[in-house]
């Protein structure tokens, strides 16, 4: 067993939790406590199991049937690359950290794993991944924000082949029968929604649910205001909660937005019953299996004209696990770099509709695929959720997925997010 792999126990500390950021489904929160212990004791136990020399295995995320065929071909071509075999294993990405927490515990972690990167400062703090520069990969034509999205406390352990925000999604047909314009501005918005709510259809549709989805989607509005998750009672982060409140005021928000997911948001465009939405890229192939819905994109709204919309960051970031096996680390982190390759992300990104992550594949992507624009835009500009507080992220996001239950039944804004701070603070 390596030295720096036995030393994990002496530098495990306990701050907070963590969780998603892409947006396909629901994730739960793992307790850092419980990563520290269980990755810690792993390094405790033993070096792990005999593992066939010629095969790697890449844990993720990759469920759905198109994303796991297209991993599937990239990782076949980066194995033949390589002369390894690269084998996949998907589990739901609610399930990601759980899974890895104990494949750590049993000393039979995979080869690499994708997190979400917004749990990969989690597994990072309890010292269970390896620095990817060690193992030669370079950050060359990856932007500075991107390079801090998969990286925590200046280590750069997470790399991403694609990056994804959020953006307002509308129909066309509806807003032109309404004879109304795309908002730019949130008395825009506001006015906008109002006048597309009629009978079962709702002028837009967001997440503001009980779990990361909620917190994903209500992100843009707090930064985009000047607010901050550092303070979360602070008068911009009521002003954008308020902001909310007052569109479910309207009724131009449905009841059932503290209930729905990102994907319930979806659903609810395409069936007619929204006529805007809050949603991001993984969403594209499903709006256009309806070709009778003829949908643009836009940047989110923001309080004043000229602001910046400033929105989450998101996506998966690929890893290399502490395994103290040095020779299975380096094979792991070559096969990282051909995944994420400029090659491969355009093609990964094509298929997904993501952004790119490298710089000259998203210039090539944007040829390609004009209509998105506006996202690769907003992610110019877009924020990691974890770049301030790390592994204490996870704490801000149960927090506030708490205050948007309360604020939107009824509590004041004002009252609902003193108490989140009160728990991000006290991790209660």
């Amino acid at each position: 067993m390596s030295k720096r792999f036995t030393s994990l126990a002496l530098t495990a500390h306990p701050p907070a939790a963590a969780r998603r950021g892409r947006g396909r489904s629901r994730r739960v929160v793992a307790p850092f406590t419980a990563v520290s212990v269980l990755v810690a004791g792993a390094a405790l136990a033993g070096c792990g199991q005999q593992r066939d020399a010629d095969t790697y295995t890449v844990m993720n995320s990759s469920t759905d049937e198109s994303y796991h065929r297209w991993d599937a071909e990239a990782m076949a071509r980066c194995g033949k690359e390589l002369g390894v075999t690269i084998e996949q294993q998907s589990v739901p990405a609610a399930q990601v950290m759980t899974k890895a927490l104990r494949m750590a515990s049993s000393k039979s972690l995979p080869d690499i794993v994708q997190f979400d990167a917004s749990e990969m400062p989690t597994f990072a703090d309890a010292g269970g991944l390896v620095d990817l520069r060690t193992l030669g990969l370079s950050t060359d034509d990856i932007p500075d924000g991107i390079v801090d999205f998969g990286s925590y406390k200046g280590t750069y352990y997470g790399a991403a082949r694609s990056v994804n925000t959020l953006a307002l999604f509308y129909n066309k047909d509806l807003l032109d029968q309404a004879g109304v314009e795309v908002p730019t501005t949130w008395a825009e918005l506001r006015a906008t929604a109002q006048k597309l709510t009629r009978g079962k259809q709702y002028g837009l549709a967001l997440s503001a649910g009980g779990a990361e989805d909620g917190v994903f989607q209500f992100t843009p509005f707090m930064w985009s205001n000047g607010g901050d998750e550092t303070d979360l009672d602070g008068p911009k982060v009521v002003e954008a909660l308020d902001y909310w409140k007052g569109l479910l005021k309207d009724r131009s928000l449905s009841k059932s937005t503290v209930n729905w997911t990102q994907a319930d948001v979806n659903d609810q465009f395409m069936a007619g019953n929204a006529a805007m939405m809050i949603n991001g890229p993984w969403q594209v192939e499903t709006l256009n299996s309806d070709t009778s819905l003829h949908w643009g994109i836009a940047p989110i709204p923001v309080p004043r004209a000229g602001d910046d919309s400033v929105g989450p960051l998101g996506g998966a970031v690929l890893t290399v696990p502490n395994t103290g096996d040095e020779a299975r680390e380096k094979t792991a982190g070559k096969i990282i770099a051909c995944l994420a390759s400029e090659k491969e992300q355009l093609t990964y990104a094509l298929n997904s509709w993501m952004v790119p992550a490298n710089a000259k594949a998203a210039a090539v992507w944007r040829e390609k695929v004009p209509e998105l624009d506006s996202l690769a835009d907003q992610v110019a500009v877009a924020r990691s959720r974890t770049a301030k507080l790390g592994a204490g992220w996870s704490s801000v996001s149960l927090a506030l997925q708490s205050a948007f239950q309360s604020a939107l039944t009824g509590q004041s804004s004002e009252t609902a997010l003193k108490r989140a701070q009160q728990r991000a603070t006290s991790g209660n």
